[in-house]
C-alpha cells in the first residue's frame, strides 16, 4: 500500500544535515504503523511527504502503486496538527455549515456516527470554541469521506481520554473492516498496546528499527515491555546516541558551560 525508496530530505539545503536520509518502507493493505522518535526525528516531514506536500524529486514514493507527486493517488487522507491554527478555520462560522462546506453532506452517514463519538456540537461557532473542540470538527472533517490511507501527525494531543479511546477504537475498526492503512506520528502511548500492528523507531532522519509486527517477539530485546517503555527504552537510546556525537564534535544541546566571555546578548541586557 506504501512503498518508499532511497529518500532523502533537506529541509535547508544540501549545506545542513538531512532532515531524512536513505529512507526506505514498505507497508501492507490494512496495517496500522505507529512512528516512534524523538522530536525532531523526522516523523512529520515523513508523513508530510508521503502526503504529497513536500516535494521530493529523487526517490521512489508510492501509495497504492501510484506515485504521490505525479500520479495523485485517490483516498489518501492528512491530519496534522497545524489544521487548527490556521486562521480560516478561526471565522465565525457554524459547525454544520463548515462541514458541509467540505462535503458532509455527501458522507451523512459517517459524518452522524464521528459527530457523536466525537461528542461535536453543530451548533457551536468556529471562532468560539477551544483547541481541543476545534481539533474534534478538524478529526470530523478529515475522517468522514472513507479512507485508504490514513496520515495522522499527533492530532490526538488536543483530546480528552474519552474522546482519543472512542476515536482509536473508531480507527482500528475502520481499518480492520475496510482493509485501510494507518501511519500514526505520537508522543502519547496511553491505551495504544491493542491499536498498531507494526510499530518503527525513527532517529535524527533514519530508521533504527524498521516496522515491525507489534507486539514484539520473544526475540526481541524489548519484548517484555507495554507499547510506553518501549518506546521511553528506545528515546533514551536515542539521546545516548546522540550525547556520543556530541562528544564527538557535533554541536550540543542544553545549557553553555564553561563560557569564558559572556555571550553579544547577555553583555546588552546587563547594560
Amino acid at each position: 500500500m506504501i512503498s518508499v525508496e532511497g529518500l532523502t530530505y533537506y529541509h535547508n539545503g544540501p549545506t545542513r544535515l538531512p532532515s531524512l536520509q536513505d529512507v526506505s518502507l514498505h507497508l501492507p493493505p490494512g496495517s496500522r504503523t505507529l512512528l516512534v522518535g524523538a522530536n525532531g526525528a523526522g516523523k512529520s516531514t515523513l508523513l508530510q511527504i508521503l502526503a504529497g506536500k513536500r516535494l521530493v524529486k529523487n526517490a521512489d514514493i508510492r501509495i497504492k502503486g501510484k506515485d504521490v507527486f505525479r500520479d495523485s493517488p485517490s483516498g489518501v487522507a492528512f491530519l496534522g496538527t497545524e489544521w487548527a491554527m490556521n486562521p480560516v478555520v478561526r471565522n465565525d462560522i457554524l459547525v454544520s455549515a463548515f462541514l458541509d462546506s467540505v462535503g458532509g453532506y455527501r458522507h451523512k452517514e459517517r459524518r452522524d456516527h464521528l459527530l457523536d463519538i466525537l461528542d461535536v456540537d453543530l451548533d457551536w461557532r468556529m471562532h468560539a470554541i477551544s483547541d481541543g473542540e476545534r481539533r474534534r470538527v478538524q478529526l470530523c472533517m478529515g475522517l468522514m469521506a472513507p479512507w485508504d490511507v490514513l496520515l495522522l501527525d499527533e492530532v490526538t494531543v488536543d483530546l480528552d481520554v474519552l474522546v482519543r479511546d472512542e476515536l482509536l477504537t473508531f480507527l482500528r475498526r475502520d481499518s480492520v473492516e475496510r482493509g485501510a492503512t494507518i501511519v500514526y506520528a505520537t508522543h502519547i502511548f496511553d491505551g495504544l498496546n491493542s491499536f498498531p500492528t507494526h510499530v518503527a523507531h525513527m532517529r535524527l532522519g533514519s530508521f533504527v528499527t524498521h516496522p515491525i509486527p507489534w507486539p514484539l517477539t520473544s526475540s526481541t530485546a524489548s519484548a517484555s515491555r507495554d507499547l510506553y517503555h518501549t518506546a521511553l527504552h528506545w528515546l533514551k537510546e536515542d539521546r545516548e546516541h546522540r550525547l556520543e556525537l556530541e562528544r564527538q564534535g557535533r554541536k550540543t544541546r542544553g545549557a553553555t558551560r564553561n563560557e569564558t566571555v559572556p555571550s553579544a546578548s547577555e553583555t546588552f541586557y546587563k547594560k
